[in-house]
């Protein structure tokens, strides 16, 4: 924890301004977090009946899938059509829509106002940045500034620092059903677990993503503390509500199985050119002599150079390896890669401990990718054009942030496991 405090505090824009109580708090915060998750009973079985909810509406998902794709002859999907895009994507989906309708009859709002609500209390944080970082609780990076789209023009560095990081150090809530489907797969049992872990996750990073941001762009200017939720509609009745959002995420469920396509398709071909270099410099044998790998791929770049962060967090030396190819995938190209990488090696059982799967988890737990800067450059700029120079600005120092905020939430964890 003291080596992430100390890399903000390195890139920090404003070393002198960093309001060190306000981090104090934040930390605070995100350690009873983790305490009253996992160590407290009655909190753990709460997010646990959550999680039911979750996995029970994941289940519903495969009423609409089953009256698609299954056979006519035998009534079920046949075994060609068991895979990633007819048994997870639809999830996403069915989500999008969901999480639009509870937006329309106002359930997203009174909980987002919540949150925010105590985040301003104890962090003396403005209203918007309160509303930003617990709107990305539930929604998406280029959802959540709806919610504070009127003072998106007035923000101040410090508090755009907060809304981007947020973005970045979290996940929406169909795209965390995806999640739940790639590491609990057709386990009941499994998909409760890890659904509890990832709402965890959610909860977690809105903090850290805070002390992540007030560290890398310290607040210096006057903040409006006024705590008032954008109105916008997002449809004129219920019905236009889940049109909405059923539009919205199967734009989303294609951009996805699109990334991931083309993603997994330019792994393979970068490996398939640094088996070639292996190959003609001997490096290969040397890999596969000396290593737990066959031969040069990204795989065992990625590995290497996220090895000793994950080691410092607390992973074991027997999985550093595996979990900092994790954090490479999903810092360079994205997580939804990264947790089905993740997800093949939990089935595979090439991890020692449960624990380094569990901190995995939640490290993964957020949009903190190259492409969010391009995601978050256009989509909220689109909002606020007059800070579309700003989010160019901050976009490297934001995935920073997001990343930072992830691993804090991953390394507390740990510390209870």
């Amino acid at each position: 924890m003291a080596t992430l405090i100390f890399i903000a505090w390195l890139f920090s824009r404003n070393k002198k301004q960093i309001d060190w109580k306000l981090i104090g708090k934040g930390l605070l915060i995100q350690i009873v977090f983790a305490v009253l998750i996992l160590k407290v009973d009655f909190v753990s079985v709460g997010f646990d009946f959550v999680g039911k909810i979750f996995e029970k509406t994941i289940s519903f998902t495969q009423a609409g899938t089953m009256f698609l794709f299954s056979s006519f002859d035998s009534g079920v999907i046949e075994s060609p059509l068991v895979n990633f895009v007819i048994m997870v994507l639809p999830t996403v989906i069915f989500f999008s829509a969901l999480t639009s309708l509870f937006y329309y009859w106002g359930i997203l709002q009174k909980i987002v106002y919540g949150f925010a609500w105590a985040m301003k209390k104890v962090l003396k944080l403005s209203g918007a940045e309160s509303l930003a970082a617990a709107g990305n609780i539930f929604l998406g990076q280029t959802e959540a500034p709806l919610l504070v789209k009127p003072y998106l023009n007035k923000m101040t560095n410090s508090e755009m620092m907060c809304l981007m990081s947020g973005g970045m150090a979290t996940i929406a809530g169909g795209v965390l059903a995806a999640y739940i489907g790639f590491l609990g797969g057709d386990d009941p049992v499994e998909r409760v677990k890890f659904a509890k872990h990832l709402l965890a996750a959610s909860v977690m990073s809105a903090p850290a993503a805070i002390i992540a941001a007030k560290m890398l762009v310290p607040e210096t200017e006057e903040i409006d503390e006024e705590l008032v939720i954008s109105n916008d509609k997002i449809g004129a009745n219920a019905l236009e509500a889940i049109t909405n959002g059923t539009s919205d995420g199967i734009r989303l469920a294609v951009n996805v199985g699109g990334m991931l396509l083309v993603f997994t398709a330019l792994m393979a071909m970068g490996n398939y050119l640094l088996l070639k270099v292996g190959d003609l410099t001997s490096l290969n044998e040397f890999i596969a002599t000396n290593t737990s790998y066959d031969n040069l791929s990204f795989e065992l770049v990625f590995g290497y150079i996220g090895a000793p962060i994950v080691w410092l967090m607390g992973v074991c030396k027997e999985d550093m390896f595996l979990v900092g190819q994790l954090l490479g995938e999903k810092t360079i190209l994205n997580e939804f890669l990264a947790y089905g990488s993740l997800g093949e090696m939990k089935s595979s059982g090439l991890f020692h401990e449960e624990k380094s799967i569990v901190m995995a988890t939640y490290f993964l737990c957020g949009f903190a990718n190259f492409a969010s800067i391009g995601i978050q450059i256009g989509g909220i700029g689109s909002l606020a054009p007059n800070k579309k120079t700003t989010l160019a600005k901050f976009g490297f120092l934001a995935l920073l942030g997001g990343t930072l905020a992830s691993l804090f939430t991953a390394v507390i964890v740990g510390m209870l496991l």
